[in-house]
């Protein structure tokens, strides 16, 4: 599956993608229930270190064998030829799977873009409620006298 690589440049590296499951075939249609599974190589949205994306994905395809079997509103996939290809659609569902961000668990020890630098760094939302902004500190102050005054 490293053919998606080319397709998404966001992701690095694909693992061996293991394919399990079963099909029911009858004279009109084939049906494949499958599970795939593998992991990802894709950027941290935030360091750009490499973060293991997994997936675990199941999925039903169907395969008509003549066109005048199927319901407009059923999605199928219609076969020319003789072979059934699941390449394609694997690699569209590898696709869809892809996230728009990925964060990786802990950025600290490893290389990657820069979490500070002059006059700014990156914090987490609970630290940014926690702290308080040094220019309303005298307001702060003004709130706590008036408060012991009318105690």
């Amino acid at each position: 599956m490293d053919a998606i690589k080319e397709t998404d440049p966001t992701i690095r590296e694909v693992s061996p993608i293991q394919l399990t499951g079963r099909a029911d075939i009858s004279a009109t249609r084939v049906t494949f229930h499958i599970r795939i599974e593998g992991h990802l190589i894709l950027p941290c949205s935030r360091t750009l270190v490499d973060v293991n994306y997994p997936i675990d994905v199941e999925t039903t395809e169907t395969f008509m064998l003549n066109s005048h079997d199927y319901e407009a509103d059923e999605e199928v996939y219609q076969v020319t030829g003789d072979v059934l290809d699941l390449e394609p659609i694997i690699r569209e569902i590898l696709l869809l799977e892809v996230p728009m961000q990925v964060f990786c668990d802990d950025g600290a020890g490893q290389e990657g873009a820069p979490q500070s630098g002059k006059d700014w760094e990156v914090i987490e939302e609970q630290e940014k409620s926690e702290k308080l902004d040094p220019r309303l500190a005298g307001l702060a102050k003004f709130f706590e006298d008036s408060k012991d005054s009318s105690d």
